[in-house]
């Protein structure tokens, strides 16, 4: 069985559209926006991910292109496994996430290894980024949501709520730190120095 994946549902969902070749894939995730949700940075992911689901039976090579002045690149089609498996992966995804074990998370579980002060600084930090983020985000959704339907921009509907939520949170977080509403208590280590 398939190890499920965000790149490999973006793969397969590609390739349920229509036959085409991984560079092809790579390009349509970025054109559409999906880069946002689906990390196609390394090519060798891809290809990776294309050989395991070719391996499963979810994908076959459907043939072979080669365009003036390129090299030859192998099209891949989804099979009906793959279709079947898209749609029970974009299901399961929907209705029973799988715990992530996010960074953020993790980094607030051992707040206490540095000092209020710098944990006041990193805090400060994240919470500019996230704010930009969102704000970027919403101004390209505003400039794109006339011409494209909802149906497809949704996911990013969802990552300014997300950010939104973020900003809320680091914001109370940061509040309850300068006023000590929160105590503070720092293990030996105390942070870089």
């Amino acid at each position: 069985m398939t190890q499920r994946s965000g790149l490999a549902l973006a793969v397969l969902a590609l390739a349920v559209e229509e036959p085409m070749h991984p560079y092809r894939m790579q390009q349509l995730i970025r054109e559409r926006g999906k880069d946002k949700v689906v990390n196609v940075g390394q090519r060798s992911q891809l290809y990776k991910t294309i050989d395991r689901l070719v391996r499963d039976g979810l994908l076959v090579a459907a043939g072979t292109e080669r365009p003036a002045t390129r090299p030859e690149r192998t099209v891949y089609a989804a099979t009906d496994a793959g279709r079947d498996t898209a749609v029970t992966w974009t299901l399961d995804m929907l209705t029973a996430p799988r715990h992530e074990f996010g960074e953020f998370t993790a980094a607030l579980a051992y707040l206490p290894l540095i000092s209020a002060e710098l944990a006041r600084d990193a805090l400060a930090l994240r919470l500019a980024d996230r704010r930009a983020e969102r704000d970027r985000l919403r101004g390209e959704l505003e400039r794109v949501r006339p011409h494209l339907p909802r149906l497809v921009l949704v996911e990013d509907e969802y990552a300014v709520a997300h950010l939104e939520t973020d900003v809320r949170f680091l914001e109370g977080l940061l509040e309850d730190l300068q006023t000590a509403a929160l105590p503070w208590i720092t293990t030996p280590a105390g942070g870089p120095s």
